[in-house]
């Protein structure tokens, strides 16, 4: 089903957004969908470059899989910058991939953001920030 379409049968009401995660769509939508993944990230210099705002708590997300399809719907319930580095063990478990240590997630999202990165033509650092999301499923099909 389209995001629309499962926008109109959720009931909810208000505003949307609608998108897919970058990397393994569908495995990490399913995650989403089981309760299991309640957290992600995205580079803030991708914000800035696109001066696209932040996302908010209490905005809502219709998340899709690899073709497109409307998987589940969250709300966003916090939202914080913080560096590489310094991202928690309670946020890389959040974040519900693989064993959900924290050594796992360093080591998986190091890859992803050192190929974001480049393909911008920039390099990865530690010390970039990140957009660190917590959310809640409130629908899905």
């Amino acid at each position: 089903m389209t995001a629309e379409e499962m926008w109109k049968k959720s009931g909810l009401t208000g505003k949307y957004d609608a998108w897919s995660f970058g990397d393994d769509a569908d495995l990490l939508a399913n995650l989403v969908k089981d309760g299991i993944k309640t957290a992600t990230c995205s580079a803030y210099c991708f914000y800035e470059m696109e001066n696209e705002a932040l996302p908010e708590p209490g905005g809502y997300n219709i998340i899709l899989d690899a073709g497109d399809q409307a998987v589940c719907i969250t709300r966003t319930a916090k939202v914080y910058v913080t560096p590489f580095s310094q991202v928690t063990a309670d946020h890389a478990y959040r974040e519900g991939e693989g064993d959900r240590s924290l050594a796992y997630w360093r080591d998986v999202h190091k890859k992803f953001f050192t190929e974001e990165l480049e393909a911008a033509g920039m390099e990865f650092s530690e010390d970039i920030k990140l957009v660190c999301e917590e959310f809640d499923l409130v629908y899905r099909a």
